[in-house]
C-alpha cells in the first residue's frame, strides 16, 4: 500500500494563506493573548490529573470549558449553528486547523480520534491522553481494522466520537476545490458507525472575519508550515469568528455500505454553507440504504483505504 494513500495530501500552499496587509491586532494584544493561552495550558496540565476520576458528564462539561476558554485566549469566537445529539455518535467535520480540535470539543466534547504523533505534544499530549483521544499509527495501515474496532466499541460504550475524515487540513475556502483533499473523506471510520448503530452527523467548519464578514484563511495550517507559526498567526488575527454548522444526522442501516455513508457526509458538510445567509436551515441528507437495496450499491467486507 502506497504511502500517498494513506497519507492523503491537499493542493493548498502558501499562496493559499493571507497576505502581509491582513487586519491585525497590535503587538501587545498578541503578547496578552498569548500569556492567555499559556494560562490555559497550565489549567490543562492540571485536568489531566482531574479528568480520569470525575464522572462522564462532568468531565464533559470541564473538557468544552477548557475548549471555550483556549479558544477565547486565541481570540477567536465561536458560533455554532444547529443541534447536536445527545447521545452517542461519530461526529465527521472538515479539518482546516488545528483549532477545529478546540471547535469541536467546545461545542460537543467527544473522544478525537488523532493521529499519534499527537501523543507527543508538550502538555497537549499529556491532556490529549488524560482525555481520552484515541490514537492512529498512520505508518502502520495494517493496524486500521484494529483501530476501526477501538472506534466502535467506544460508540457502543456510549461516548461520542469526532474523527477529521479528510486525513489532512486545508485552507478551506469553498471555491477552492482544487485545494481539497484529493479522496475526500476516507470511508474507513464511518464503518464504525455502522458496526455500533451509531448516527454519523457531519461537521462544517468555517473561519471567517467578524468585521467584513469574508471567509479567511489565517487559521489554516498547511503542508510543512510549523505549528509555532500557525499560532502566531492567529494570535495576530483580527475578529477570527470559527463558525460551526451542524447538519441532519445519517442513521445508517446494519450492513450499509461505508462507502456510501462517506460520500452522503461529504456532500453535507460542502453542501452547508459558512454562515446562513438569513433565517438558518439545515441541509437535510437521506438515510443510508442497507446493501442489496435501490438506493445503495453492495459494499465489500474489507476495511479499504480507498473511497
Amino acid at each position: 500500500m502506497s504511502a500517498e494513500l494513506w497519507r492523503p495530501t491537499a493542493g493548498c500552499g502558501p499562496d493559499c494563506l493571507p497576505g502581509a496587509r491582513r487586519a491585525e491586532v497590535s503587538p501587545g494584544r498578541r503578547a496578552a493573548r498569548l500569556l492567555g493561552v499559556l494560562g490555559m495550558l497550565l489549567v490543562g496540565a492540571a485536568l489531566v490529573v482531574l479528568l480520569p476520576v470525575l464522572p462522564a458528564a462532568e468531565r464533559a462539561a470541564v473538557v468544552r470549558g477548557w475548549a471555550r476558554g483556549t479558544a477565547r485566549a486565541l481570540g477567536a469566537r465561536l458560533a455554532v449553528r444547529g443541534r447536536l445529539p445527545r447521545r452517542r455518535a461519530l461526529l465527521v467535520a472538515n479539518h482546516v486547523s488545528w483549532l477545529d480540535i478546540l471547535a469541536v470539543l467546545a461545542v460537543a466534547p467527544a473522544r478525537l480520534l488523532a493521529k499519534r504523533e499527537v501523543r507527543n505534544w508538550p502538555v497537549l499530549g499529556l491532556l490529549a491522553r488524560a482525555g481520552g483521544v484515541l490514537f492512529v499509527d498512520r505508518s502502520r495501515p495494517r493496524d486500521l481494522p484494529r483501530t476501526v474496532a477501538r472506534l466502535a466499541a467506544t460508540l457502543r460504550a456510549g461516548h461520542p466520537v469526532a474523527v477529521f475524515p479528510e486525513g489532512t487540513t486545508w485552507c478551506g475556502v469553498a471555491p477552492s476545490a482544487d485545494c481539497r483533499p484529493r479522496r475526500g473523506f476516507r470511508p474507513a471510520a464511518f464503518q464504525a458507525a455502522i458496526d455500533a448503530g451509531a448516527p454519523v452527523v457531519p461537521l462544517r467548519i468555517s473561519y471567517r472575519s467578524a468585521a467584513t464578514g469574508a471567509t479567511t484563511t489565517a487559521a489554516a495550517f498547511l503542508g510543512d508550515e510549523t505549528l509555532w507559526r500557525s499560532v502566531c498567526r492567529v494570535l495576530a488575527a483580527r475578529d477570527l469568528v470559527v463558525d460551526v454548522a451542524v447538519a441532519a444526522a445519517l442513521h445508517p442501516a446494519p450492513g450499509a455500505d461505508r462507502r456510501l455513508l462517506a460520500r452522503a457526509a461529504e456532500s453535507a458538510v460542502h453542501l452547508l454553507p459558512p454562515r446562513p445567509a438569513g433565517r438558518p436551515t439545515l441541509v437535510a441528507v437521506p438515510v443510508v440504504a442497507p446493501p442489496g437495496s435501490a438506493s445503495a450499491p453492495a459494499a465489500g467486507t474489507g476495511l479499504g483505504l480507498a473511497a
